[in-house]
């Protein structure tokens, strides 16, 4: 849209919320211009599922009265009788309003009430000449008037970034947005059913900080006046669930909302929700096993069936998932390459900066391997795929592998070419956890801002003894996004990050 087109456009909405606000003028002067008095007995769509098959006779011969409210989205004013569409949180329903029924004065302030406005109204049930379930009014209200114009019927919020910044109003115009958020919802409560199925315990664990922990990621940083100390927000709450494993609660799952600092993308939002779990006495075959099977269910439950599409392409969630190790899943995705170019480690660093990539110049060849395997393989990673035996050296909290320390018994679960869950076999000797937790220090001195910090109070949870223990974090927006069909996080995330208006 143009500069010019776009002052004419607030033009006429300056005017429309002139005489919006002027008929709200008149109203508070008859006396309580919001009221909160009308109560609603029934909703759309439970009443078009309970009475929409019927015949025309049928539904007459019933005299179903019924009380609804929503708000106005279509109106079609005639003589005596018009017609109103009203939108609530399950659908649609139309109004037929007719001057006889309600009375002259009523019917006269309805022809000048707007479309947004929210309308509550008593009636009786009935079938329009071309069989359209509509209430036949005999009592109308107006309960809240809308100042502001909704968007063109038609297009909606065609700007997309208006669209997250005034996310109640794509909610209003968008029935796709209301599904996809609608199914958020029913998607978390599904996965919260599995792991109390599963006899895990749902907990609560601080969201602020004395030490950041648990993932390597810059830590947003706020200060508590009282205690005059730094806190940080969560970047994510592995250590405080596995100090609850140190104290018996031997299976816990927490659905929480993390905190990183870093950049902005389709697939980034620097607050972002995760569901994660830890079993005593399991390792991460285990967990590669409850991930799989918790996204099945949820898939299953939510949308019906487990063969899904996404962005035009099928996704079969079906079959059991894929396991590769990371050098395993180089050679399929690019067979061009030879086990012993990537067990050196010159020709490693060669190649990854053919590529234009930047390793880490201290890592070994498991780090290496790691950052080609990101060059080249993890956006070919369409369907549901593990990648296993993380090196130890970018996998800080991980239980090394007992026949090889190089390894870690890690796992991260890829789909559509994007990571959606990251687990192990956690670390629970507090000697290797100090030293390791030593290295990420001296990588933090280094200028490292993601490396962690040294978190001397888990340390001593873990001098108590953490039994043997599996643990995953899964990512709810990914999961989301995938089976919704969403492009963006932006678009599963009610109220996403933006930049200032001003």
């Amino acid at each position: 849209m143009s500069e010019q087109q776009d002052n004419v456009v607030q033009q006429d909405e300056n005017q429309i919320m002139a005489e919006r606000r002027a008929k709200l003028g008149a109203l508070r002067e008859q006396g309580v211009a919001f009221p909160n008095d009308f109560r609603r007995e029934d909703i759309a769509g439970e009443l078009h599922a309970k009475y929409g098959s019927l015949e025309k006779e049928d539904l007459e011969g019933r005299n179903v009265t019924v009380s609804v409210a929503g708000r106005m989205m279509l109106k079609r004013v005639m003589g005596k009788a018009s017609f109103a569409t009203v939108q609530d949180v399950s659908g649609r329903i139309q109004f037929y309003i007719s001057r006889d029924s309600v009375g002259e004065d009523v019917y006269a302030s309805f022809k000048t009430w707007d479309m947004g406005d929210i309308l509550g109204a008593v009636g009786t049930l009935m079938k329009t000449k071309t069989g359209e379930l509509s209430v036949q009014v005999t009592q109308l209200r107006l309960l809240t008037k809308s100042l502001r114009p909704l968007p063109d019927k038609f297009h909606g919020l065609a700007d997309q970034e208006q669209k997250y910044r005034q996310r109640y109003v794509d909610l209003i115009t968008n029935e796709v947005s209301r599904d996809t958020f609608i199914k958020r919802s029913r998607i978390v409560q599904k996965i919260r059913e599995y792991m109390v199925n599963e006899s895990y315990l749902e907990v609560e664990t601080p969201m602020m900080h004395p030490i950041p922990g648990g993932a390597t990621a810059k830590p947003f940083v706020t200060h508590h006046n009282a205690l005059d100390m730094p806190l940080f927000l969560r970047v994510a709450p592995e250590l405080y669930l596995k100090r609850l494993v140190v104290g018996g609660m031997e299976r816990v799952f927490e659905v929480n909302r993390n905190f990183r600092n870093e950049g902005m993308s389709t697939r980034h939002n620097p607050e972002f929700t995760m569901m994660e779990f830890y079993e005593a006495y399991a390792d991460y075959q285990r967990m590669m096993d409850m991930t799989e099977g918790v996204i099945r269910y949820a898939a299953r439950e939510v949308i019906g069936h487990t063969a899904i599409e996404y962005q035009g392409k099928p996704v079969d969630l079906s079959k059991p998932f894929a396991r590769f190790t990371i050098a395993g899943a180089i050679k399929h995705y690019n067979p061009q390459y030879t086990d012993e170019q990537l067990h050196d480690r010159a020709w490693l660093k060669a190649e990854l900066a053919r590529l234009g990539a930047k390793p880490v110049l201290t890592d070994g060849i498991g780090g290496l391997q790691l950052s080609l395997f990101d060059e080249t393989t993890e956006e070919k990673l369409w369907e549901p795929t593990f990648i296993v035996d993380y090196p130890a050296e970018v996998s800080p909290l991980a239980r090394a592998n007992d026949t090889n320390p190089g390894i870690t018994e890690r796992f991260e679960l890829f789909m559509v070419g994007r990571e959606h869950a990251n687990g192990y076999s956690e670390l629970n000797d507090p000697e290797d956890q100090a030293a390791r937790f030593q290295a990420q220090v001296d990588l933090k001195d280094k200028g490292d801002d993601e490396a962690m910090h040294f978190d001397a109070d888990y340390i001593r949870a873990l001098e108590y003894g953490l039994p043997p223990t599996g643990g995953c974090g899964i990512g709810i927006d990914r999961l989301v996004m995938l089976l919704t069909d969403s492009a963006s996080i932006r678009d599963v995330i009610l109220f996403p990050q933006m930049r200032r208006e001003d």
